[in-house]
This record gives structure tokens, C-alpha cells and sequence, in this order.
């Protein structure tokens, strides 16, 4: 009896042993890229492989076969709106990122198979659009796979991949100028308009000017004492060549940036003053 009341109290401890799950760094790690863009965001999710002194490409990334573009799961690209890639229109949603590594280009693959871990799942019926882009050899070498979004505008980006001594890019538009003039004129017929944020987006974006200087002097009038709209007035008087007028506003803000002991405005209108001279 005491020897199976032993063997009882043995399986049960080498069970509870068996049962603890020990943690380890993963070999590549799991990542995922938010960053906003447009209207929405661009969100990306694959893991990082490390070189570990292998020959990465053309060895243990194969020139022309499809690659998950990453390790481990498949990778996954997510656009919070339509955008355009080459000259197809993608629309919103989460795509697989697939690519085609060569010596000299790769072929990006945004495909509506989310699931592709190897070239025998890929189906190439299921892309959505495909684009070449250059490898640019790097001057040293990057140990971890990165995926990245850079060069953001208003209207574009460019998603990268760099590893070992490559780089490449693909770009991303999207037309957000038609979305946000319905925006403005939609709010602008409201009773509670938003001068100042569409004044600024017609002094950046190359629109009306007189327009936007008539939204500032609103905006003024909505908020007399704040001096970051004096100062994007002064800036838009400036831009019509209203140089008189520019200095004034100019001379408004600083004042009341003074006033609420903001100095980085009072930098910036010293700044424009000096250009009005």
C-alpha cells in the first residue's frame, strides 16, 4: 500500500511539473506597426527574423518564390481606408503581405489570402494588385527584419522592408481632398463652424487664400485672445502680400503669446516679422 500511495504522489508531482510551461524568448519575434495616415491608419503584423549570421537572401529567403515576408505566422497588412497601390484601388480591410524577393527588385503582393505561411498556399488568383520595386543595397546590415511606414504626407506614404543590406519600398496614396471638402463644406453650413481648422487647410493645401483669410478673421472673432490664430493669419496676410496687414497680426500674436508666456510664439512671430521687413 505505501509503495502505491508513493507511486500516486510521484505521478502527480511529475505531472504538475509537466503541466508549468517554461517561457523563452521567441527566435522571432511577433511585432505590429499602427501608424495613422490619412484619415485612418495602417496597421501591419508579421514576426522578425534575426540574420544570426546566415546568407539571407538567395539562400534562406529564396530569389523568386513567394515569401510571407517575415517568419513564424503569416504577415498581414491592414488599410483603415481605400488607397491606391500602382494604379489599383485597394479597398479597406486586412490583405495578406506577401513578396517575391530577386537580386535586383521585388515583387509586393497584397493578396486577399490572410493564411499564407509558404509558396504552395499562395494562390495568385487571390492578389489584389502586385507592384515591382528597386532594392537599394545598404553601405552596413540590419539584424532584424523591419517593416516600416516613413515619408508620410497627407496623401502618401511608403511602407519598407529592410534586412541584412536591403532595402525597398512601395508607396501608398489615397485621395483624402475630396473627403475632407465635403467634410469642410458639410460643417461649414452648421452653426458651429470650425474656421480655423478649415482656414489651415486651405493655407497648406494651396486653396483659396481669401477664402481662408475671411475663415480667420472669423476664427478670430470666435477666440479673440488666442494668439496661434492671430499667427496663421498673419502667415495667410503674408501669402495674399498683404505685408502691412501681416505685420499687425503678427505683432497681435506675439502680444498675447507674451501675454499667456507661450515663447515658442513668440519665436515664431519674431521669425515672420523679420521675413516682413
Amino acid at each position: 500500500m505505501k509503495k502505491f500511495l508513493f507511486g500516486l504522489a510521484l505521478l502527480a508531482t511529475c505531472s504538475t511539473v509537466d503541466a508549468q510551461q517554461l517561457q523563452t524568448p521567441q527566435p522571432s519575434p511577433t511585432a505590429s506597426v499602427k501608424q495613422n495616415f490619412a484619415l485612418s491608419s495602417i496597421d501591419i503584423s508579421y514576426s522578425r527574423p534575426g540574420v544570426k549570421g546566415r546568407k539571407v537572401f538567395g539562400d534562406l529567403v529564396p530569389y523568386g518564390k513567394v515569401w510571407r515576408t517575415g517568419a513564424n505566422n503569416a504577415t498581414t497588412i491592414t488599410f483603415g481606408e481605400e488607397v491606391m497601390i500602382g494604379d489599383k484601388k485597394v479597398a479597406a480591410g486586412t490583405y495578406g503581405l506577401l513578396t517575391i524577393p530577386e537580386q535586383n527588385e521585388w515583387t509586393v503582393i497584397i493578396s486577399k489570402q490572410t493564411d499564407v505561411t509558404s509558396p504552395a498556399a499562395y494562390k495568385e488568383s487571390e492578389d489584389v494588385v502586385r507592384v515591382k520595386t528597386k532594392v537599394q543595397p545598404l553601405p552596413f546590415a540590419i539584424e532584424t527584419f523591419t517593416i516600416g511606414v516613413g515619408n508620410i504626407k497627407d496623401n502618401s506614404c511608403v511602407v519598407s522592408f529592410i534586412w541584412d543590406n536591403v532595402y525597398t519600398e512601395f508607396k501608398v496614396t489615397t485621395d483624402i481632398d475630396s473627403k475632407i471638402m465635403g467634410q469642410i463644406k458639410d460643417v461649414m453650413e452648421k452653426d458651429n463652424r470650425p474656421y480655423f481648422t478649415a482656414a489651415m487647410y486651405y493655407l497648406n493645401n494651396g486653396k483659396d487664400l481669401n477664402k481662408a483669410l475671411s475663415w480667420f478673421d472669423k476664427a478670430v472673432e470666435q477666440s479673440p485672445n488666442a494668439f496661434w490664430i492671430h499667427h496663421q493669419r498673419a502667415n495667410c496676410l503674408a501669402k495674399l502680400g498683404k505685408k502691412a496687414e501681416a505685420r499687425a497680426a503678427a505683432e497681435k500674436s506675439k502680444a498675447l503669446a507674451a501675454e499667456a508666456k507661450n515663447g515658442d510664439y513668440v519665436t515664431l512671430n519674431e521669425k515672420l516679422l523679420a521675413e516682413l521687413k
